[in-house]
């Protein structure tokens, strides 16, 4: 409960990351980072400071379970789940040692294992439980089990869609209308 309180002033635990990796003041990185820890500590994560995200991920159950090493790169408006991994590889015999790079509008799943030096594409749908340990292509969907790859035509909508009073989805940080007629009648509004 306290670790909720500290991020508070920073108005989110990615503004505080934020601000952790662009302080040059020692003592003041020490803090944020003392902080910043508590919280991943707290809620059972552990979401590198050195990881990448270019831009804020949707988490729809929150950062519980959540490890994300250094060195991983995440997307813009990407849906992670509770209990993903995406994990280093740092065994220096392995062909694919170092750090996943998923790219923008990805979905993965509650389980899902995306290990080592792997390059997911833009518009993936990573499956609940799906382990991904080779690249995957843009507008794929990878289902658990075997590394399965289906590779559409079009890109996949991956937003996170959720009715709060009304249809809305979470893109760049933010909560947005949904205005668009096909997909209110996919969600049953219309």
């Amino acid at each position: 409960m306290i670790e909720l309180l500290l991020v508070k002033p920073f108005g989110s635990i990615w503004n505080l990351k934020r601000l952790c990796q662009r302080t040059r003041l020692p003592i003041l990185k020490r803090l944020y980072a003392s902080i910043y820890n508590l919280y991943q500590h707290n809620n059972g994560s552990s979401i590198a400071l050195e990881s990448v995200f270019k831009g804020e991920p949707c988490l729809p159950h929150g950062t519980k379970g959540i490890f994300i090493s250094g060195g991983a790169e995440i997307g813009k408006n990407c849906v992670i789940f509770p209990q993903v991994v995406v994990g280093s590889n740092a065994l220096s015999d392995s062909e694919t040692a170092g750090a996943p790079r998923i790219g923008d509008n990805c979905y993965i799943g509650a389980g899902a294992k995306i290990v080592g030096k792997v390059r997911v594409g833009e518009n993936v749908r990573v499956g609940a439980n799906a382990v991904v340990y080779r690249d995957v292509p843009d507008n794929s969907v990878v289902t658990s089990g075997e590394q399965t790859i289906t590779t559409r035509d079009t890109p996949l909508d991956n937003r996170f869609y959720s009715y709060i009073g009304k249809w809305v989805y979470f893109d760049d940080g933010k909560w947005k209308p949904v205005t668009d007629i096909e997909v209110l009648k996919k969600l049953g509004e219309i």
